[in-house]
């Protein structure tokens, strides 16, 4: 396993935290380039009510922001869950090279478990993918949340 990938997932984990904190489904995301931290984003659908607001889409919009540019080439997305369809599609429109994710997401994953739309061939770019990275962590905070909901 890549160390700059787990220090980023570990960045990653502490926005998700931030996000369950709030009472949002615990996802973070982080975006890079190089070693420059461009973006760190949580869940929050709770809190802004508003059903974009994955971390995905947040830390985009951060990145974006950060560079002046909706051009994120050069750039890598780390995030604690596997993208769902809306967050696959933005990573391929904003030409992110890489995705790195932690835990696969069997019911709503686009990154290869539903379906591959961040490599699917068919679009106008493809995102390298890395998967598992601290996946059992990334899963664990998920599972804990969802119990005490229960």
């Amino acid at each position: 396993m890549d160390a700059p990938d787990e220090r980023v997932m570990r960045l990653a984990l502490e926005e998700a935290r931030a996000a369950a904190a709030g009472g949002d489904v615990p996802v973070g995301a982080v975006i890079v380039r190089g070693d420059e931290i461009l973006a760190r984003q949580g869940n929050a659908r709770e809190r802004e009510q508003d059903p974009t607001a994955h971390a995905e889409i947040l830390a985009l919009r951060q990145a974006s922001s950060a560079i002046g540019s909706w051009h994120l080439d050069g750039c890598a997305m780390v995030v604690t869950l596997e993208p769902c369809a809306m967050c696959a599609g933005a990573i391929v429109l904003a030409r992110l090279d890489r995705l790195v994710f932690g835990a696969s997401d069997p019911k709503a994953g686009f990154a290869g478990s539903l379906g591959d739309l961040v490599r699917d061939g068919r679009l106008n770019h493809e995102v390298d993918v890395t998967v598992g990275v601290l996946a059992e962590e990334c899963g664990e905070i998920l599972r804990s949340f969802f119990a005490e909901r229960r």
